[in-house]
């Protein structure tokens, strides 16, 4: 019989999982914000100092330093403001998302009620 294969220790939650935040979305809101903006930004970064570098030479600490200084100083400043605007996008009342999924789901169909015509004289 093959033995089973384990998956490894098990992960606990992160720092941002566990802290004391009153909303849950709000943790989460920033860490994908934060994902997101540090991919971009990277992504972004890595073009932008590939130009540069192209335009005006990688100077005194070389290629692959000068282009990772554009990657990490462009993915934390992206980074850093999308997730601030996460938070603050999914940061509502809990009477505004109400209103909001109500707004959004669809019409009751209403029983059609017998026409009022009036009797003939």
């Amino acid at each position: 019989m093959p033995v089973p294969v384990g998956h490894g220790p098990a992960a606990g939650p992160s720092a941002l999982d566990k802290s004391q935040w009153k909303n849950a979305r709000l943790s989460t809101g920033l860490k994908m914000g934060g994902m997101m903006g540090g991919t971009v930004g990277v992504i972004i970064g890595f073009i932008f100092g590939t130009v540069n570098i192209f335009r005006y030479g990688a100077g005194a600490n070389g290629i692959m330093r000068t282009l990772g200084q554009y990657m990490a100083g462009s993915g934390a400043t992206f980074g850093f403001f999308m997730g601030i605007g996460s938070v603050i996008r999914s940061d509502a009342s809990p009477i505004a998302n109400e209103a909001f999924l109500r707004a959004q789901r669809r019409p009751y169909i209403m029983a059609a009620q017998k026409a009022y015509r009036p009797r003939a004289l």
